[in-house]
């Protein structure tokens, strides 16, 4: 049987997400009513839904969560502080960039630096949440590392697993690593097959400041 305080703990761990390339305002609308009513922490939505989401999302609590350079992160970085502008006059509460995967597998660095900071820069001086979404599954164990090391010297809030279009999604492995090399203070976001609630609280107790899950419902519903 579900217990309702679990599921409240859980749900604000949660951000309830939809970012199917041919997902519909009606579906967006529906996730954003879902989220009200099992008081997840956010929805992460496309862009383009942002304005749409911040309509039905309203007064409530529910932060409204969207990507930029999203999914491959090697736009140029203009175009993604751009993005990030356009994302925060919409009405978007916290910002999750990819990195440019390209420079780190380049070793160019001070670009993959650029690239991090300028978008952290532009969320902070609007009071904005930066999480920056690394792609473990992509890379090796020492660039991972570098990447982590990166973010935290660019200020970034959070790092997260993957966009969920990478060779691998989250795992409690990954997370535990990220945990280990990261601050305190840089919280993570772990995403990408997350379809359990054994899954979600192993993530969680491995470190996982966030879930981001398509399957945030089924999620609370699992008998337990």
């Amino acid at each position: 049987m579900n217990n309702p305080a679990e599921n409240r703990v859980l749900a604000q761990f949660i951000e309830h997400t939809l970012l199917r390339p041919d997902c519909t305002v009606e579906e967006i609308t529906k996730l954003c009513e879902q989220a009200i009513a099992q008081n997840f922490i956010g929805v992460c939505v496309p862009p383009y839904f942002v304005q749409h989401a911040k309509k039905v999302l309203n007064n409530s609590n529910v932060k409204i969560v969207t990507v930029v350079g999203f999914p491959f992160g090697y736009n140029i970085v203009s175009s993604k502080v751009e993005e990030v502008k356009k994302a925060i006059t919409s009405g978007a509460h916290e910002i999750d960039m990819v990195m440019n995967i390209a420079a780190l597998k380049s070793k160019d660095l001070s670009t993959l630096q650029n690239d991090i900071q300028s978008v952290v820069t532009a969320c902070h001086l609007q009071n904005r949440i930066c999480k920056v979404i690394i792609e473990t599954g992509n890379l090796t164990e020492e660039e991972l590392k570098l990447a982590c090391k990166i973010c935290v010297d660019c200020e970034a809030d959070y790092v997260k697993t993957s966009t969920g279009y990478g060779n691998a999604g989250a795992s409690v492995d990954i997370v535990k690593l990220m945990r280990k090399v990261l601050p305190a203070r840089t919280k993570i976001k772990a995403s990408g097959g997350i379809k359990s609630r054994k899954f979600a609280q192993e993530l969680i107790d491995a470190g996982a400041n966030r879930i981001g899950t398509s399957a945030g419902i089924a999620i609370l519903e699992e008998e337990i």
